[in-house]
C-alpha cells in the first residue's frame, strides 16, 4: 500500500500575523499617552531645579549684602537675574516650555497659612515670592524669625512646589 504523503507549507497564519499587530498598536498606543505625562514631569523637575538655583542665589545675595534679602524691586527687575541667576557664558534662566522666568510678588503670608490660588499670576514663567514666609506643604505661612523669603511655583503636572531660604 502507497502511503500518501501531505504537504506542509512553513509561515504564519493571518490570524497569528493579526494578533501580532495588534499587541505591536497596543504597546504604541501606551508608549504615545504615557509620553506626554513623562515629558511633562521631566519639565516640571526642571522647574524644581530651577527653584534650587534661586534659592542659592538669595542665599548668595544675602551673603554679600549682610543678611538682608533683595528688594521686590530688584527680584522683579532684571538685575537680580542677570546678576545672581546667569551662570558664565550664554546660559539663561528660562522655563522649560522657552519663556524666561520672571519674579512676581505674592500676597503677604499670614500665620494661619495662605490660600495658594491667590498667589499666582496666571503668566507663564511666574515664579512667586513671599517675604517673611516659609513653605508649609504647598503653601506659605508667615515666618516667625530672620530673613526669609519664600518661592512658589505651580507645576504644569499639578500642585504646587514651595521652597524657602
Amino acid at each position: 500500500m502507497k502511503q500518501r504523503q501531505l504537504s506542509t507549507k512553513k509561515g504564519f497564519t493571518i490570524i497569528e500575523v493579526v494578533l501580532v499587530l495588534a499587541i505591536a498598536g497596543l504597546i504604541f498606543l501606551m508608549v504615545f499617552l504615557a509620553l506626554p505625562a513623562l515629558q511633562r514631569n521631566q519639565r516640571d523637575t526642571q522647574r524644581k531645579n530651577d527653584l534650587s538655583r534661586v534659592q542659592s542665589a538669595i542665599n548668595s545675595f544675602q551673603a554679600n549684602n549682610r543678611g538682608t534679602l533683595p528688594s521686590d524691586t530688584d527680584l522683579t527687575g532684571t538685575n537680580f537675574i542677570s546678576k545672581y541667576m546667569k551662570t558664565e557664558g550664554n546660559d539663561t534662566f528660562q522655563d522649560p516650555d522657552g519663556t524666561a522666568y520672571t519674579f512676581k510678588a505674592g500676597p503677604a503670608a499670614t500665620a494661619t497659612g495662605q490660600t495658594i490660588s491667590s498667589a499666582f499670576s496666571t503668566q507663564a514663567g511666574a515664579i512667586t515670592f513671599v517675604k517673611s514666609a516659609v513653605c508649609q506643604g504647598e503653601s506659605y505661612i508667615k515666618s516667625t524669625g530672620g530673613n526669609k523669603i519664600a518661592f512658589l511655583y505651580k507645576l504644569e503636572g499639578g500642585g504646587v512646589y514651595c521652597l524657602n531660604n
